[in-house]
């Protein structure tokens, strides 16, 4: 699992807690991915091939991020979806991490890494955007649970 320094964000998120707070609440793998910006190995992660219908939500603060209805095979070897549930549930970080300009995606309530936004690869979906999500900054809840 390789682990970036996160980029900063002025944002002040809903849910705070101090570093020795979220490391208790965490594994050391969610705690590298999640507070450190990582990215666990391609193939690994428990939903990149999952087809489960149902709401992910942070593994961090347990916003809902994204549905099953948005997620698409992509073939990279990490969860994907064309869309989050909402605009305000995710937020946009630049990140020159690695020696490339990318766009880093956290969860909007609590400033967690979840993965990267890519966009224009030509993947036949509404907005031809993949969100590459770590499936360790996930927490799938199926849809029966995920009814009210």
């Amino acid at each position: 699992m390789s682990t970036d320094l996160p980029a900063t964000s002025t944002r002040s998120y809903p849910v705070t807690l101090d570093d020795a707070e979220w490391r208790r609440r965490l594994t050391p793998q969610e705690y590298a991915v999640l507070r450190r910006a990582g990215t666990e190995r391609a193939y690994t992660g428990e939903y990149w091939d999952d087809h489960t219908e149902g709401v992910y939500a942070c593994r961090a603060c347990g916003t809902e991020l994204f549905r099953s209805a948005e997620k698409f095979d992509s073939h990279c070897g990490w969860p994907s979806f064309f869309a989050p549930l909402a605009g305000d549930r995710v937020e946009y970080l630049e990140d020159r991490s690695m020696g490339m300009r990318r766009v880093e995606v956290r969860c909007a309530a609590c400033g967690s890494h979840l993965g990267h936004l890519f966009e224009g690869e030509g993947y036949d979906t509404p907005t031809d955007q993949r969100y590459c999500i770590n499936s360790i900054s996930l927490r799938r809840v199926p849809k029966q649970d995920s009814e009210g």
